[in-house]
């Protein structure tokens, strides 16, 4: 909803800037998929080839952060649909929260097959429900309005560029987990298979939701009853584009809410799996009561938060969307380079062999720089880098993503 909403930006810009981020962004995910069945290793042990033993603490305290990240914005908006779809609001956002975190923390701790078992179905209904959103709400979607008007064009171009950047980074991040979903795949399954499923399985779901999103904020310059929700809360806004389908209506907007349980089971479980990975004594502690210290972590902070989502998801997730490019390009350098060109190949045995693991001095030497270059690049609303500076009013975000405006009486 921030194309329209905060970058200005017409239905056909966004929805451009979008989709095309969205693949670009996909396109490492898949890539770090490839290596879950080869090494039979979760993506952040994988990391160790890569980064180092202890350097790659850094990148698990990271992939961290934005998997309980997404779990707050996952938690909050399906709070607030559930407190939008009852009625007169008699359930209160932070009630909603706390219902979809139990339910969520419920199924991922029972494991990988029952986690599995539920996202092969639960995507079903979800696809349903989404189809009669965009059915019942795309006449109300403003093809014509151009909220960029009267804008500098260098401004326009920069705003775009932001935009761009964070479609591309929700995508990215998936990156961090990719081959979690893998590892129980025959050693010898196809990599191309992998690379293919996963990015069919992505894009056209993120091309999907972001076009309707971008549809609901584009209508709410011109139908008044969307601009009220949207100023409740995104949410909200969801659940007024189903108002003319009158009580069944309210029941998928339900279902919308209880399928972002689905999204919320991945990091989850994830989560749960990658603290362990932080060293020998994490390691020790079980998994389910890293679940439970994540689910309790992000629900309390959606709690906090719950007022707060787009500052949220443009401010504090903005630089997440900086280390996981960096990163990547490094796990290309690592694997093209030194383990395919020079013939070093992949140990996979070695993953807990801290003698048999580079020292990883270069790896985060690397990072490092390409933190710098990131910090000049970046325009988010308390910095804009030097780079970044130079394109239009706001700055282009040309590492990544995002910055909310700071003025919002200019919009």
């Amino acid at each position: 909803m921030l194309g329209p909403a905060v970058f200005y930006l017409d239905f056909t810009s966004a929805s451009l800037c979008a989709v095309f981020g969205a693949l670009l962004g996909s396109l490492p995910v898949a890539y770090i998929a490839m290596f879950g069945p080869r090494s039979g290793n979760r993506t952040m042990v994988f990391t160790r080839y890569i980064m180092g033993y202890h350097p790659a603490k850094l990148v698990v305290i990271l992939t961290l952060i934005v998997l309980l990240g997404y779990s707050i914005i996952d938690a909050v908006v399906a709070g607030q649909i559930l407190s939008a779809v009852s009625p007169n609001g008699s359930m209160s956002v932070i009630v909603g929260i706390v219902i979809v975190a139990v339910i969520t923390y419920a199924i991922s701790t029972f494991g990988y097959s029952i986690f599995h078992y539920y996202e092969r179905y639960a995507w079903l209904p979800q696809l349903a429900v989404m189809c009669l959103l965009a059915g019942v709400a795309g006449p109300h979607f403003d093809l014509h309005a151009n909220p960029s008007a009267g804008l500098d064009p260098r401004t326009i171009i920069g705003n775009r560029l932001s935009f761009f950047s964070l479609c591309l980074s929700a995508a990215i991040t998936y990156a961090g987990a990719a081959a979690d979903y893998f590892v129980y795949y025959p050693e010898n399954a196809p990599k191309w298979k992998i690379f293919v499923v996963t990015m069919t399985g992505l894009v056209p779901t993120f091309a999907f939701e972001f076009i309707i999103g971008i549809g609901l904020a584009s209508g709410i310059t011109s139908n008044d009853a969307w601009s009220n929700a949207y100023n409740v809360s995104q949410g909200a806004l969801a659940v007024e584009a189903f108002k003319p389908l009158g009580g069944f209506g309210s029941f998928c907007s339900v279902l919308i809410a209880l399928g972002l349980i689905a999204n919320l089971i991945a990091p989850t479980y994830s989560a749960g799996v990658d603290f362990q990975v932080l060293g020998r004594y994490s390691e020790r502690v079980p998994r389910v009561v890293w679940n439970t210290a994540g689910a309790a972590i992000y629900t309390v902070c959606a709690i906090a938060g719950r007022e707060h989502l787009a500052e949220i998801f443009t401010n504090f997730l903005a630089l997440m969307g900086y280390w996981v490019s960096i990163w990547v390009a490094i796990v290309l350098e690592e694997h093209l380079i030194f383990r395919l060109w020079r013939g070093m190949g992949w140990d996979w045995e070695a993953w807990n062999d801290r003698s048999k693991l580079p020292l990883g001095a270069a790896a985060l030497v690397a990072f490092l720089v390409g933190w710098a270059g990131a910090i000049l690049c970046m325009a988010q609303v308390w910095y804009i880098g030097p780079l970044a500076g130079l394109i239009g009013q706001y700055g282009g975000d040309v590492r990544s993503p995002y910055r909310l405006l700071s003025d919002e009486s200019e919009c």
